[in-house]
């Protein structure tokens, strides 16, 4: 049993007066997109992998339909009555409750719990420590309440959580993700349809590694708000030169070459990014199944210039960051992840050549910017699932 483990049962004891016999641990990881970044909201294709930073829950079933969550981060426990729902003091509590308020809300029958939980997914990394947090909690209900869900639905669910109860407009990639990942390998979502392929990362030899920007994401919400208006305008003016037109995702490049001067030169911009974005996923997919490595690094290269000439969503801060990897022996890749205006940087690196990477951007990475950067080195990870023990 490793220390972490250890850890939540002696927390539980010492918080629920329980022996250890009876408690059952549940997991779901955070998350990386690889390439496929402001595709979702336009119906296309995401390629997000589940990492190896995780919620951990340690859990027990209660006789009553009270409700007791502790944290082992700070310290805080959450209490609510599933009979007399009341939202939760605590800023966390306002995950657990949301997932039990939409389970409830499917007529599912929950029983009380007492719980302690563990998180080592970075909070405001843009890991979707969030989504980990929601889907580790209803993976514990559900299995605690022996109700059977499909991890399609319970990742719905999820993001409906999310949405109505923490107030954030995520889409489903995030609650997908760790759900229905497989150890070792990515997964191409189609945003549309919902279908989804896995693709493992045959590739011994190099690491992912996340690098926190640290900067606030300041402009996010009303960027994000933006651009989504434009490629709204994009679609209604290429459905009026092509047929069958209902998202950029059904826009080829092609066709988009042909139309593209009827456009502004803004909304033509954005939707150049998302058009060719959605073509980088699929051709990403194939690199990896013929394992071409360096062919994957060049479109997470081009990844990034796109979302920073095209669309517009990168800093200076994340601009230096990949900047500082393209230059480092050994990177093959790297590109900003997430929403954009802060948060992290994804790069392909061979595993030989991390003590340089990680050398180089913690000396320049401050020198240039002023802040401190974090860093994360990941394995593909599974998705949500009990934990033996």
């Amino acid at each position: 049993m490793n220390t972490r483990i250890q850890n939540l049962i002696d927390g539980h004891h010492q918080h629920f007066g329980s022996d250890h016999s009876g408690i059952r641990l549940f997991r779901a990881p955070g998350r990386v997109n690889l390439i496929g970044e402001h595709t979702d909201y336009n119906d296309g294709f995401v390629f997000p992998v589940a990492i190896d930073r995780d919620v951990l829950l340690a859990a027990t079933p209660r006789k009553n339909r009270q409700v007791r969550i502790h944290s082992l981060n700070d310290n805080t426990t959450v209490t609510f009555d599933l009979d007399q729902m009341q939202t939760p003091v605590e800023t966390w509590g306002i995950y657990p409750y949301g997932v039990a308020s939409v389970l409830i809300q499917q007529s599912i029958g929950l029983c009380g719990l007492d719980a302690v939980l563990h998180s080592t997914v970075p909070i405001g990394a843009g890991l979707s420590s969030s989504a980990a947090l929601n889907m580790a909690v209803a993976t514990m209900w559900t299995a605690l309440s022996e109700v059977d869900l499909s991890g399609l639905v319970l990742a719905r669910l999820c993001q409906q959580a999310e949405n109505e109860y923490a107030g954030v407009n995520c889409g489903i990639m995030d609650p997908f993700i760790s759900c229905l990942a497989q150890r070792g390998a990515a997964l191409l979502i189609d945003c549309r349809s919902l279908d989804y392929e896995s693709v493992m990362i045959q590739a011994p030899d190099h690491v992912l590694v996340i690098t926190n920007s640290n900067k606030p994401r300041e402009l996010a919400d009303s960027a994000y708000n933006e651009r989504r208006r434009q490629c709204e305008e994009g679609v209604r003016i290429l459905s009026t030169q092509l047929g069958g037109i209902e998202a950029l995702r059904d826009v080829s490049i092609e066709q988009f070459m042909m139309c593209k001067e009827n456009l502004h030169p803004v909304v033509r911009s954005r939707c150049d990014h998302v058009i060719s974005e959605n073509q980088r996923v699929l051709d990403s997919v194939q690199a990896l199944k013929r394992k071409d490595l360096r062919k994957f690094g060049q479109l997470m290269n081009a990844s990034h210039d796109s979302l920073r000439d095209l669309y517009e969503v990168s800093c200076s801060e994340l601009d230096f960051l990949v900047h500082i990897a393209r230059e480092t022996e050994g990177v093959l890749g790297s590109r900003m992840t997430g929403g954009g205006f802060g948060g992290c940087t994804v790069s392909l690196i061979e595993k030989a050549g991390i003590d340089q990477f990680e050398k180089v951007v913690k000396a320049r990475y401050p020198e240039e910017t002023g802040l401190q950067p974090d860093m994360y080195i990941c394995e593909p990870a599974a998705g949500a699932e009990e934990v033996l023990f």
